[in-house]
């Protein structure tokens, strides 16, 4: 029997761990073949939305991945409705390159999931979770094996403590995180941005930035070092 070809897909790419580890098991597992990147920026911070990394260490990842990316850029402040018309333009414009998939690094919350399949439909796109359902104390330590260089820049103060801003995602961030709060932080107690790892033909070298508050999150800022 002839090998089964994976799909060609667009990986939903928002800097973090999540979606580069799930990357990394797309093509592990043969579920994808992953062609390009997506994400969602904000346009009055030149930033990633939610995560608040740098457009300037977006560019770097796709370039350490070696994949182009497809930027959506959105208004801040941006309602629902003008969030669903810019993805969906995006999404119609990935489905005339002929891609009909798409993954996410979603681990277990349902309700984005449904979300997330329910605007794909009408599209003809079809999402991939690769690392859906596992359990995420022994997903967050098998990344951290498979050499995954990751920063929390984006934490929620109401779930997690401040001080935990800008910290390198490690057995060390594990041991310290608070009870309940998820290790890999998927009830939104924090984000990450990836600076290295497997999935990268080379590590980013950044510098830590300010650590400032904003609309009721904190944000750890990277900066990119010079580039080889």
């Amino acid at each position: 029997m002839a090998p089964v070809t994976p799909p060609r897909a667009v990986l939903s790419w928002s800097s973090g761990k999540d979606c580069a580890f799930a990357l990394l098991e797309a093509r592990r597992l043969g579920m994808a073949d992953v062609v390009a990147l997506l994400t969602t920026t904000n346009e009055a911070f030149d930033r990633v939305a939610m995560h608040g990394t740098r457009n300037a260490l977006l560019q770097r990842q796709a370039q350490a991945l070696e994949l182009p990316l497809i930027e959506v850029p959105l208004p801040w402040p941006c309602s629902n409705e003008v969030y669903e018309a810019r993805m969906a333009n995006a999404m119609t414009r990935v489905a005339d390159l002929g891609v009909r998939h798409m993954v996410f690094g979603d681990l277990f919350l349902e309700d984005v999931r449904a979300y997330r399949e329910d605007r794909l439909k009408p599209l003809g796109v079809e999402a991939i979770f690769p690392l859906w359902g596992r359990k995420t104390d022994a997903l967050a330590r098998e990344m951290i094996a498979a050499g995954m260089d990751a920063r929390i820049v984006t934490l929620d103060p109401n779930k997690l403590d401040p001080s935990f801003a800008g910290r390198r995602f490690d057995e060390s961030l594990l041991a310290d995180l608070p009870h309940g709060v998820d290790p890999c932080g998927e009830n939104g107690e924090f984000h990450t941005a990836v600076v290295g790892g497997p999935m990268f033909k080379a590590p980013i070298q950044v510098e830590p930035g300010e650590v400032v508050t904003r609309d009721g999150f904190v944000y750890a800022d990277l900066v990119p070092g010079p580039s080889d």
